[in-house]
């Protein structure tokens, strides 16, 4: 008996050693902590819920983009998020696994939506810290957008002001919802579709990722999208 009991205690501390190996930290700053936008964020959001925010994020892409092994995805042991003074209309932007958030931004989201809009910013963003991006391909823009909305979509974060499906006169042009409802269109054609798109833009990206996976051309898919919904 005391010799399962140790094995089983060794496998124990063995497993929470590689959790705590592999586990992502979360930091938050707020460096507009004395801007109406600022405070707005300690007093109706604060850092632990944007921490929480962070790590469901994580663990949602994680397996919206099918990535259930460390070898798939992006090796990040931290994710930092900034409140920054940024000027008014800056949302907020992703670089060097550092999620910059206006306080402006923040300041006009009505009380009642706080979180919610908080939220669906963050699952946008984070999703530019964890996707791949085609390797820094040409042209790629309105596809890295689209993935990160694609993501806020199916996380139940959509503003009102979001392209409706079918809306839109390229997939790659306009507001990036218009893209996230044209790639949900075609993950609805082949459930995991999104997944398997990212995992091909680990390495570059070409338009004939979309008839490799789904045999037809974006051209055509588009055209069809456009047809469903008779605009």
């Amino acid at each position: 008996m005391a010799d399962h009991s140790a094995f089983f205690l060794i496998s124990l501390l063995t497993l929470t050693a590689m959790q705590g190996i592999h586990a992502v930290d979360y930091t938050v700053s707020n460096r507009a902590a004395t801007t109406p936008g600022g405070m707005c964020f300690d007093n109706k959001i604060g850092a632990e819920y944007a921490k929480q925010t962070m790590k469901a994020a994580t663990d949602f892409i994680w397996r919206l983009f099918q990535q259930n092994t460390e070898a798939g995805r992006k090796n990040i042991p931290q994710v930092d998020l900034f409140i920054d003074d940024m000027k008014p209309g800056e949302i907020a932007f992703t670089s060097n696994n550092g999620i910059h958030y206006g306080d402006d931004f923040i300041q006009n989201i009505p009380v009642d939506l706080i979180k919610q809009e908080f939220s669906g910013v963050m699952y946008h963003e984070m999703t530019h810290v964890w996707q791949w991006n085609g390797n820094n391909a040409p042209n790629i823009g309105w596809l890295i957008e689209g993935i990160a909305d694609f993501v806020r979509l199916k996380a139940n974060y959509v503003p009102e002001v979001w392209a409706k499906p079918g809306e839109g006169t390229m997939w790659n042009q306009g507001h990036s919802s218009v893209a996230a409802r044209f790639l949900d269109y075609c993950n609805d054609l082949k459930s995991g579709f999104v997944a398997e798109l990212n995992k091909k833009m680990r390495d570059g990206y070409n338009d004939n990722f979309f008839m490799e996976l789904l045999g037809k051309s974006i051209d055509q898919l588009w055209n069809d999208y456009k047809a469903k919904y008779g605009n």
